[in-house]
């Protein structure tokens, strides 16, 4: 696993110095299906899609109906929104527009990008949804495959600190996008879903704007398990949630 600086470290972007560290990451499958989204920060779903996954089209017509309805299930949400449908895939030019997995432990919002993600999606309501509590989370798929080679570990939220999440910019052209590295901590504990099949999807909490003690969001990062296994294709969605 790679982590960032080390405490106390400023306002940075990526490509500042790692820090690896080799930490146990233990089976989840005993506990995750009954672990919470307001405790852990994750949860394992046992749910397959009849949507076609492979095509852009099916994604945004099939699945992200889909995902919408789960996540309404399993938050009660008054209202959600699917968006940013990302495949992954450890080997290259596995999709026509694909990204690599992220060796990396982090968290993709801070508070700052979270709003920015809800004025940018809808616009013309973001003021008003912003006075209501306001989650984004993130659900994320094997495709055709059992994944073997590159899994996604996820930590438990409730051993996480406030003071292990430094913030990191991404400078784009015309804009600079906001998420969290996490320092190493012994006190962090990491979990994986061994072999993770297509019919299962994982639901983990990336932001909540609530301070009502719940967990606000966790950690995660794909690592290397086997290198001569089938390269590791995965479909991640985030999802805003409003209630």
């Amino acid at each position: 696993m790679v982590w960032s600086a080390g405490p106390g470290a400023p306002e940075t972007s990526v490509g500042s110095a790692l820090d690896p560290r080799t930490v146990p990451i233990n089976d989840g499958r005993p506990m995750a299906q009954r672990a919470s989204l307001d405790e852990e920060a994750f949860k394992l779903i046992r749910r397959p899609t009849t949507a076609k996954l492979e095509a852009d089209s099916s994604v945004r017509s099939d699945y992200l109906p889909e995902v919408e309805a789960l996540v309404r299930q399993e938050t009660g949400a008054a209202r959600v929104l699917a968006f940013d449908p990302t495949r992954r895939s450890s080997a290259k030019g596995a999709f026509p527009t694909n990204s690599a997995p992220v060796f990396r432990v982090h968290n993709d919002f801070t508070d700052a990008a979270a709003r920015q993600t809800v004025l940018q999606l809808l616009p013309c309501e973001a003021h008003a949804l912003l006075r209501r509590r306001v989650a984004i989370l993130q659900l994320w798929r094997p495709l055709r495959r059992v994944v073997e080679s590159v899994p996604l570990a996820i930590a438990d939220a409730r051993s996480l600190a406030p003071d292990h999440f430094v913030i990191a910019r991404r400078y784009y052209p015309g804009w600079i996008g906001e998420h969290h590295l996490v320092v190493h901590d012994v006190g962090h504990r990491w979990y994986w879903i061994p072999r993770m099949s297509p019919n299962e999807a994982l639901l983990f909490k990336v932001y909540d704007s609530a301070i009502d003690g719940r967990s606000r969001c966790g950690a995660h990062s794909a690592f290397m398990l086997s290198a001569d296994s089938p390269p590791r294709e995965s479909l991640e969605v985030r999802v805003l949630a409003f209630f």
